[in-house]
């Protein structure tokens, strides 16, 4: 069975926007689906770290994921976080997306707090996987959720026939252990912005990509240079990519991308408590390399 992402190479982790009353703002986000899907993403990723999954209540994820088939409506990939720390919540709410009809994968980040070790999270996401309507990708995380999958266990878990990808977020030597050692249709993509052309020139499925917000026409012809063998002008697109990347997750994400659409007169509101908004000599610096 051909895995349901095979050819996407670039997925935004969108933002959740809100109004003045701090409510998801439908209008705006409809706009910035728009937007990124004329720039060329192929998919979004929504309700995850970016999307301030953990300050969204269960009806606004639900009402959000709605919203999102209907904006997408069939032009790229909708996939949805849905995990916890608490394996019968994680399958109760992931069983109860799989009822929106135009979700394609479910996103499971490893479990945060508790510290499970590698038993308990191969046994977490088995559970999640054998009781889901949808397809699981994997979100490794172990900068966020300190607990995090070894690549053995990655391995292991791919064998389950519905887990087909993982996002994964730690270091380049088991991305590329990953990458030489899945099966050919379990998936890696990387959800850090800055392995984007080491990952796919290794041979991994893609990016999810916060910084395609604002560069996604660069991840797209990065992409098709690697893929028509022009190196140097992918390292080009790359190094021009880069710098952003720092400036873009110089403070706790997503407060950086919101400012940016501020400033560029488009009103996504501010992040919601814990996470601040930038000052305006933040924004001012953040800018600066934007621009340069």
């Amino acid at each position: 069975m051909t895995n349901i992402l095979a050819d996407t190479k670039l997925l935004t982790a969108i933002i959740t926007p809100f109004n003045k009353e701090n409510e998801i703002d439908f209008s705006v986000y409809k706009k910035l689906i728009d937007s990124q899907l004329a720039d060329g993403v192929q998919g979004f990723v929504v309700s995850g770290t970016t999307g301030e999954a953990p300050t969204l209540t269960h009806d606004e994820k639900i009402a959000l994921f709605k919203k999102t088939v209907d904006f997408v409506a069939g032009r790229a990939k909708v996939i949805v976080g849905t995990g916890s720390n608490n394996t019968a919540e994680t399958i109760k709410f992931t069983q109860e997306v799989g009822q929106i009809k135009g979700i394609d994968a479910a996103l499971v980040v490893t479990p945060y707090y508790n510290k499970p070790d590698q038993d308990g999270m191969i046994a977490h996401f088995t559970a999640v996987a054998d009781a889901s309507l949808l397809p699981v990708i994997i979100y490794n995380i172990p900068g966020r959720s300190i607990s995090g999958l070894t690549v053995d266990s990655l391995l292991t878990l791919a064998k389950n026939p519905n887990i087909i990808a993982v996002k994964q977020c730690n270091s380049d030597y088991d991305m590329s252990e990953l990458i030489e050692h899945a099966p050919k249709d379990f998936l890696i993509f990387t959800g850090e912005d800055g392995q984007a052309l080491l990952n796919y020139v290794l041979g991994g499925a893609g990016t999810i990509s916060v910084v395609s917000h604002f560069y996604a026409k660069q991840f797209v012809d990065m992409f098709a240079a690697v893929d028509r063998g022009d190196m140097k002008q992918a390292a080009a697109d790359f190094r021009y990519i880069n710098p952003r990347v720092k400036a873009l997750f110089s403070h706790p994400s997503p407060s950086p991308v919101k400012a940016v659409y501020e400033r560029m007169g488009i009103h996504v509101g501010k992040p919601r408590l814990p996470i601040v908004p930038l000052t305006t000599a933040q924004t001012d610096e953040i800018m600066q390399v934007l621009q340069a």
